[in-house]
């Protein structure tokens, strides 16, 4: 394996706060142009650069509103929890070659728990208000979240298998001749459904749905929903700079710098997944958990399959 640049602890955070700040940025700037592409609108880059600051005036403006008799302290935790869980997760994966905030052997298990660990933040953010339909999110997407946690288990471990480590690093260090969007192509599409499970995106947005009248978030307001919003898109982040590095081959690419590959190979992964938003209808939670048990686990054991068998 590369060289690691060793960061130090304040280094690293900001760097990890500062990607994903960049980052959620991003995303709503993608999402907004996305909209007006869905809806025929011309397309603004500029228009859609200075949503994310209007919409962040016109939340702080809002007068925050609480439910009766709410748990203030998980209400706070909550999407702070979930925020600090994403940096978790993009802290293993490398950003450029060797420049790695937790440069750890098991990193694949250190994001497996944070992705684990994210649905006790979002259950406990359905919880906290005290309402009946955040409640109701909460338990829906528990209910759901075994299916998220098997399949990210079998594709994550069928691309370690290749690199012989549980390292990110090692993972894309062994995509040199071929990326594993190529070596196992069933591995890329089934993170994605992951990874729109996860941050309830699209088609799997079963949390802050609209047939729930905004589910987990129905009785945010303010900063409270500035918040939640901005760690959705941290979490979105972090997923897709895994999927980069994981089945994308990170760094590598011809010409320009390391660290452009790994934001550019992000940026497309972010793209796919919003677009999957504006084109995609929602899935219901029972048909998905039946499509997840029937067609898609089986594919991810298929997908195992392929890679130890090109591992022999």
């Amino acid at each position: 394996m590369s060289d690691v640049v060793s960061l130090s602890p304040m280094l690293g955070v900001a760097v990890i706060g500062g990607t994903l700040a960049i980052g959620a940025y991003g995303v709503v700037v993608i999402d907004r142009l996305l909209y007006a592409a869905v809806a025929g609108w011309p397309l603004s880059l500029a228009w859609a650069a200075a949503q994310p600051a209007r919409e962040v005036a016109t939340v702080i403006r809002r007068q925050p509103v609480t439910t009766e008799a709410p748990d203030m302290i998980l209400w706070v935790l909550a999407p702070a929890a979930y925020a600090g869980l994403a940096a978790t997760a993009l802290s293993v994966v490398p950003l450029g070659p060797g420049v790695v905030v937790a440069d750890v052997r098991t990193g694949i298990v250190v994001f497996g728990a944070a992705e684990a660990l994210a649905i006790v933040a979002i259950f406990l953010h359905g919880w906290a208000p005290n309402s009946p339909l955040p409640m109701i999110a909460g338990y829906r997407f528990v209910g759901v979240a075994l299916s998220y946690e098997l399949l990210s288990m079998f594709v994550l471990i069928a691309a370690a298998l290749p690199a012989e480590s549980l390292s990110i690093g090692a993972i894309v260090e062994s995509q040199q001749g071929l990326w594993n969007v190529v070596r196992q192509p069933l591995g890329l599409p089934l993170f994605l459904v992951v990874t729109a499970g996860v941050t309830f995106t699209g088609p799997l947005d079963i949390v802050d749905a609209n047939d729930i009248a905004g589910g987990g978030a129905a009785e945010d307001s303010g900063m409270a929903h500035l918040a939640w919003a901005a760690a959705r898109a941290a979490m979105l982040v972090a997923f897709a700079a895994a999927a980069a590095a994981v089945f994308l081959g990170g760094w590598i690419g011809p010409v320009l710098p390391g660290a452009m590959w790994m934001a550019l190979k992000t940026l497309a992964v972010v793209v796919t997944v919003l677009a999957g938003r504006h084109l995609l209808a929602r899935v219901r939670p029972e048909r998905f958990v039946r499509l997840a048990w029937t067609v898609l686990l089986p594919l991810a054991f298929l997908d195992l399959a392929i890679a130890g068998a090109g591992s022999l």
